[in-house]
């Protein structure tokens, strides 16, 4: 009624996070907000959601153009819930994070920051995942503030293709001064994962993974070479999965059935 954009906020690391928060404060004067996030953390939970236990909703404050909430279920889950039973109509923007690490290179497919924006996507309506490529727990996410901002901007006035999100990776605080922003490829890049095996004070076996991050793009226009060099990395990402120069060639195989 306001005609302000109504911004829809979420985020994976549960509604405590820090990131969370600084996240409200970028776009709390850009629209009316509704804030909805899970109770607890919900990292690596990929695009899941929850099918078989119940999901409650747990009002937490209201004011006049701002509201916030917490749930149970996942991130995919709480884009679902926002729009389908909270809301009345789509958000004009949804906004996932900031995220506490980063979500460069193939990390996208098991982010569950990511995954808000992805559902969002799905329905059409403008989305963007922001993280901060920082694992100290008491990483300073100050310096994200006026990126974030100008990024929602940006999405407010220009808005984004169809089916289309963004993720977005901003180089840590330690890294020293932010240089600009690249608009980058996702880079090709791969998990070389083991499991500890450890015993635990029962003298039961359990497995911790572990692993290294392996870099094998050769190219410099990828998201991980912008974050090595202290650029913000902006990576849109599509919603089709398909290897659509492989049809022609699988193609040709010859099935027997």
């Amino acid at each position: 009624m306001n005609n302000k954009p109504l911004i829809l906020v979420t985020n994976d690391d549960g509604i405590f996070a820090k990131g969370l928060r600084t996240l409200i404060d970028c776009v709390k004067d850009f629209g009316e907000i509704l804030v909805l996030a899970p109770d607890k953390p919900q990292s690596a939970m990929g695009h899941a959601v929850t099918i078989i236990n119940p999901l409650f909703i747990r009002k937490i404050s209201s004011s006049e153009n701002y509201r916030e909430y917490s749930c149970n279920g996942t991130p995919a889950d709480c884009v679902k819930l926002a729009y389908r039973a909270v809301l009345n109509r789509k958000p004009d923007l949804i906004v996932s994070g900031i995220n506490h690490g980063a979500n460069s290179s193939l990390n996208v497919s098991y982010s569950g920051t990511m995954a808000a924006a992805i559902e969002g996507a799905m329905s059409d309506i403008p989305a963007v995942g922001f993280s901060l490529c920082d694992y100290m727990p008491d990483a300073n996410f100050d310096h994200c503030i006026d990126a974030v901002k100008s990024i929602v901007a940006n999405v407010l006035e220009e808005k984004l293709p169809s089916r289309v999100a963004l993720n977005v990776n901003i180089p840590a605080a330690s890294c020293g001064k932010i240089k600009g922003v690249k608009v980058t490829r996702q880079a090709k890049a791969y998990w070389d994962e083991r499991f500890d095996k450890r015993t635990d004070p029962h003298g039961r076996e359990y497995y911790w993974l572990t692993g290294d991050f392996i870099n094998i793009d050769e190219d410099d226009d990828n998201d991980l070479v912008a974050l090595d060099n202290s650029y913000i990395s902006i990576v849109p990402v599509q919603l089709d999965l398909t290897a659509h120069e492989t049809i022609k060639e699988i193609g040709k195989w010859k099935f027997e059935y």
